[in-house]
């Protein structure tokens, strides 16, 4: 096909006909070469994942996990970098400035791409201009857990408790945790009072509950997973959508009524703006391809996880409503920084 091109266009000038052969060569290389040809070998070279959070948690699993899945899949290493701190911004930070050649990557979570967006006004990115946001990987409920001898056994009981003279205090990870707003929203809803005494992390708040310090937590599953295996914290109720394998036991907030409360802290990963739609998809299905496989579910239930193969469309969606259904409860906690 190119030769008889050629010919056709071999009548003129030598310079004009090299021109023009040159020009056919192009279009028809262009008209044969996919839309998405310029990053089809990618990657050739070793892949960056940063990892925002401390090693050795859930987080540092789902990371190393993903990046294993990615590296058989496409060839290359797929090396995990801690940057830990500042609420993961250091991490992000660390991404954004690099191109998006799909060389670097973050993991990001709920608290990254929804809650600080919603309390930090003046916070030093924009989830959706400056990221591409690429998969959701996976996320624990948070359980509402007392201790046994509370005498709370199920969600009315803790609800009547809540009205009483005094108001109930619990544990989260942190202001502005994910354990923290659903505690807030729990109390809004059902009218009930709390008093929220944040930790550092979620371990010292579980002794402490353990204790009998405080009168609940409001923690992940997967940090409460332990002492309610062990018995020495009675999980009342929990956000998935459903109850968990390792925890049949365990009702969820949807199968009582009550399907706004369904959340999970989800974590993801994410790249710099920009970056190329093909290696988006690319990613997105092999981290879907990893997540499915039967060990690993094994050990997501395990860990009291949960996940979901979303398209990097039906993602951006989730986000957009959990934005919505928790910048209220964020206002109305006062958490907003003026």
């Amino acid at each position: 096909m190119v030769d008889t091109t050629v010919r056709a266009l071999g009548r003129g000038s030598g310079d004009t006909r090299m021109k023009r052969v040159a020009a056919a060569f192009i279009t028809l290389m262009s008209a044969a070469w996919p839309a998405t040809g310029w990053t089809q070998a990618w990657p050739t070279k070793p892949v960056r994942i940063v990892n925002t959070f401390a090693p050795g948690g859930a987080a540092d699993f789902l990371a190393r996990t993903v990046a294993d899945g990615m590296a058989s899949a496409f060839g290359q290493p797929f090396v995990v970098e801690t940057r830990a701190g500042a609420a993961g911004q250091i991490g992000i930070q660390a991404v954004i400035s690099t191109p998006p050649d799909g060389y670097n990557f973050v993991l990001t979570n709920i608290t990254m791409l929804v809650f600080a967006p919603i309390t930090n006004p003046k916070l030093g990115y924009n989830p959706h201009r400056d990221l591409t946001n690429i998969a959701y990987i996976g996320g624990s409920p948070i359980v509402l857990s007392v201790n046994p001898r509370s005498g709370i056994k199920t969600l009315d009981d803790f609800i009547a408790r809540g009205k009483g003279d005094k108001p109930l205090t619990y544990s989260s990870s942190g202001v502005g945790s994910n354990g923290h707003l659903f505690a807030e929203s729990l109390a809004h809803r059902f009218n009930i009072k709390v008093e929220h005494v944040p930790y550092k992390g979620a371990a010292q708040g579980l002794m402490d509950l353990v204790g009998g310090h405080i009168a609940f937590a409001a923690q992940s599953l997967t940090s409460s997973a332990g002492q309610i295996r062990g018995g020495t914290l009675h999980p009342v109720i929990q956000t998935a959508a459903k109850r968990m394998l390792d925890f049949p036991d365990v009702p969820s907030f949807a199968e009582l009524g009550y399907p706004e409360f369904t959340s999970t802290t989800w974590f993801s990963l994410s790249g710099p703006a920009g970056l190329p739609n093909d290696i988006v998809q690319k990613v997105n299905r092999e981290i879907a391809n990893t997540l499915a496989k039967p060990q690993m579910r094994a050990r997501m239930q395990e860990e009291g996880m949960v996940t979901d193969a979303l398209t990097p469309q039906e993602f951006m969606a989730l986000i957009e409503r959990e934005t919505k259904f928790w910048r209220p409860v964020i206002e109305k906690a006062g958490l907003v920084d003026k």
